[in-house]
């Protein structure tokens, strides 16, 4: 009996639907209620925004996002987010940060400046990629099994990793209306290793673009971040890559869901009033 919205997809909104748009903003208004902030009469406070984007959203998802924001906020500010989480860390020079999250994977080369579209990259093979994939191998193993996308994220967000596993995943669902084990410890590993190549491929690529006399810096300081990264094994996986380029250090961030945000926080702090886009309201 309710009307269920997903309004994001690939990092960005969906294109062309109203009610997607409505869900996004409902959602924002939300988010901003959360923070005790008066959106409407007398007294109402002004808001800036950061918002995040993917390293390589187009010009038209950024205005759409522009649009969305019309009556919300009175101006906004559209970051790449792994530059975002460079900010917040202040790992702005010699650092490659790689944000991989639900809709995409993002990739950020720091040589001290704002990053050019040379320096990033954007992947769909990330979270919902992960689940699409999980779902499609284990429907081929146990056909008659009954599952949803949503009990497929909690498996995966639970016990997700890649590499040799450290026990079984074994999980239960429906067959016929009985309640049975599956055991889905080689379809998890399938599919949580299929981002892998993709985005050990654009990291060499990356890297070996960057100035060769900063190379070796930026190669041992690879950070990983974003709710994706925390499947188990997949940050070691990533600096095994490196191998390729004679080694290099990866490392994972301490707050994988929340370095994004607080790096947002943080250039809002120190932006200055011309570094805002003013919305007209």
């Amino acid at each position: 009996m309710l009307d269920l919205r997903r309004p994001l997809e690939h990092g960005v909104m969906k294109e062309g639907s109203e009610k997607d748009q409505e869900a996004v903003q409902e959602i924002l208004r939300y988010l901003i209620d959360l923070a005790g902030i008066k959106q409407k009469g007398k007294g109402k406070t002004k808001v800036r925004a950061v918002v995040g984007v993917p390293a390589e959203a187009f010009r038209v998802s950024r205005q759409n996002l522009r649009n969305t924001m019309e009556g919300i906020a009175d101006s906004v500010m559209l970051v790449s987010e792994p530059f975002a989480v460079a900010y917040g860390l202040e790992a702005l020079l010699h650092a490659l940060v790689i944000d991989i999250g639900a809709g995409t994977a993002d990739f950020c080369v720091m040589q001290g400046h704002y990053p050019t579209e040379a320096d990033q990259r954007t992947l769909p093979n990330a979270g919902d990629s992960i689940d699409e994939q999980l779902e499609k191998l284990i429907r081929e193993r146990h056909p008659d099994a009954q599952f949803s996308i949503h009990m497929i994220r909690q498996w995966k967000e639970r016990w997700s990793f890649v590499g040799e596993p450290k026990d079984r995943v074994v999980v239960s669902a429906p067959f016929k209306g009985k309640v049975a084990e599956l055991d889905i410890t080689g379809e998890m590993r399938q599919a949580c290793e299929s981002i892998l190549p993709p985005i050990c491929e654009t990291t060499i690529d990356l890297l070996s673009k960057v100035e060769p006399d900063f190379q070796d810096k930026v190669r041992n300081n690879v950070i990983i971040a974003g709710g994706s990264s925390l499947i188990s094994g997949l940050t070691d996986a990533i600096q095994k890559s490196l191998l390729e380029l004679g080694g290099g250090r990866a490392v994972g961030v301490k707050d994988p869901v929340f370095a994004g945000s607080d790096g947002s926080l943080a250039i809002a702090r120190d932006a200055s009033s011309a570094d805002w886009e003013k919305l007209s309201l």
